[in-house]
């Protein structure tokens, strides 16, 4: 495996070292980052084919029933 070294400023340093444990690198740690970001990537565009208007309509409806009830 090849090392570079790299600097990064006294503030990310302290920041990756608060996730570092002793099973883990920081190239696990900052590794682990990017496995979270593809992870929420995944999640892009799952909402593009609902019907908003239909979505509102039916929370003015469960707004307006919850709001009877409280009277």
């Amino acid at each position: 495996m090849t090392s570079i070294n790299i600097s990064i400023k006294k503030e990310a340093y302290d920041f990756l070292k608060n996730f570092k444990t002793s099973d883990k690198s920081f190239s696990d740690i900052i590794l682990s980052f990017k496995k979270e970001q593809d992870n929420i990537m995944r999640f892009f565009g799952i909402l593009k084919e609902l019907d908003w208007l239909d979505k509102e309509r039916n929370m003015k409806i469960l707004r307006g029933s919850f709001s009877k009830r409280l009277k």
